[in-house]
């Protein structure tokens, strides 16, 4: 599987992240990496960005050295009516809006509370993208998270630190779950490096092995289309 992008990408500014977005461009230029998006932490993660890095992004360029660079975030859900870590008018002035469960920032639930908590945070029409969902310290019913997505026009990430050996939230089985059920629904998936040092930019090793047992086709992958990831996410 060609991929020309990755969406899931933290720098310093996330408080504990050891790369630059220097760092990132030079090593996007040396995989032949088209495009990246930054992607911080909320600020509800601690040590990570506080409302207005996010609202100070538009001083990037679109492109640096002919490499597309997207404005992100990965916001921290909060609680179960799916509250987030910044506010509307500033999310819809950012080009990749990821949302995940984080321990730092919400109990780890019970299958339903996570269910919900995912299920409500979709409604948002400023997040398109849930963040490692299948994470084993947040056990959620996939069946029902992959409809609601399919049913909202959601894309779900297919997280690949989550599935490398050392991982907390490693659950391979629910993962593979995921893949089967996005395959069924029709729902279009991203892989995340959720890179948090240079060198991991756009390594999908662990989460392409997955997607290949399931025989997954390419437009349901995104990272291997740039105009179909735009497309999808309404990147304009």
């Amino acid at each position: 599987m060609f991929t020309l992008l990755d969406p899931h990408v933290h720098t310093v500014a996330s408080g504990h992240a050891y790369s630059t977005l220097k760092d990132y461009i030079e090593q996007a230029k040396e995989i032949n990496l088209k495009a990246f998006a930054i992607t911080e932490h909320g600020y509800k993660m601690p040590g990570s960005c506080g409302e207005i890095y996010f609202r100070n992004l538009k001083t990037l360029p679109k492109f640096v050295d002919d490499i597309r660079i997207y404005k992100g975030i990965e916001l921290n859900i909060l609680d179960t009516e799916g509250t987030v870590d910044l506010a509307d008018r500033f999310l819809a002035r950012l080009e990749v809006v990821i949302a995940s469960l984080h321990t730092a920032c919400i109990p780890q639930g019970t299958v339903d509370e996570n269910t919900i908590a995912i299920i409500n945070t979709m409604k948002n029409p400023n997040i398109k993208i849930i963040g490692h969902p299948g994470d084993v310290l947040y056990p959620i019913n996939i069946e029902k998270v992959v409809k609601a997505a399919s049913d909202m026009g959601k894309v779900l990430e297919i997280n690949n630190a989550s599935l490398k050996p050392e991982s907390h939230r490693k659950d391979v089985n629910s993962i593979k779950e995921i893949i089967r059920l996005c395959k069924e629904y029709n729902v279009p998936m991203t892989l995340g490096s959720d890179a948090h040092f240079y060198k991991h930019l756009g390594d999908f090793t662990f989460a392409i092995e997955l997607l290949e047992e399931f025989n997954i086709s390419d437009d349901l992958i995104l990272n291997t289309n740039i105009e179909l990831f735009e497309r999808v996410l309404e990147i304009k």
